[in-house]
């Protein structure tokens, strides 16, 4: 069965809510990869998955283990765009579809801003806070992977 793989240090509360309870519905296994604790819930397809803290261990872990079939949520371009590479499915939190025609443009827009940010000039703030829309957006894209897994 495909895993969802959560990048979880970064991920809001309620997509994490969201997940437990398809996980808990569907039985797909979920792994949250995070450099610290947290709790989850007693739901036994669940389980974090806890690394050394450093640069990037969360997202090598990730981009290791993710295989084609597999769902990973992420905020993070560069990650995203590797696993889209490998052929795993990947969304933001926000409900972001990270396709193979669109990662790169993502990914060479992330990478201008940086080198804006790197060089003095300030280039916005955050994103804003998550809201309802994104959250649909998220739920929708979600529904339509565990659709999926029915015709596997």
């Amino acid at each position: 069965m495909p895993t969802i793989w959560v990048d979880a240090d970064a991920c809001p509360v309620v997509v994490k809510d969201i997940l437990f309870r398809a996980s808990r519905r569907t039985g797909v296994p979920v792994r949250l990869v995070a450099n610290h604790f947290m709790n989850v819930p007693n739901i036994p397809s669940v389980r974090l998955v806890q690394v050394s803290s450093g640069f990037d261990v969360a997202d090598n872990l990730i981009a290791q283990q993710a295989q084609p079939g597999d769902l990973v949520i992420t905020s993070d371009i560069p990650l995203a765009a590797e696993v889209v590479d490998k052929g795993v499915k990947a969304i933001s939190p926000r409900g972001e579809h990270h396709a193979p025609d669109t990662i790169r443009q993502r990914l060479n827009m992330r990478d201008f801003l940086e080198t804006m940010r790197s060089s003095g000039v300030e280039v916005g703030g955050g994103p804003p806070k998550l809201n309802q829309a994104d959250r649909q957006a998220f739920a929708r894209h979600l529904d339509q992977f565990l659709a999926g897994l029915d015709r596997i």
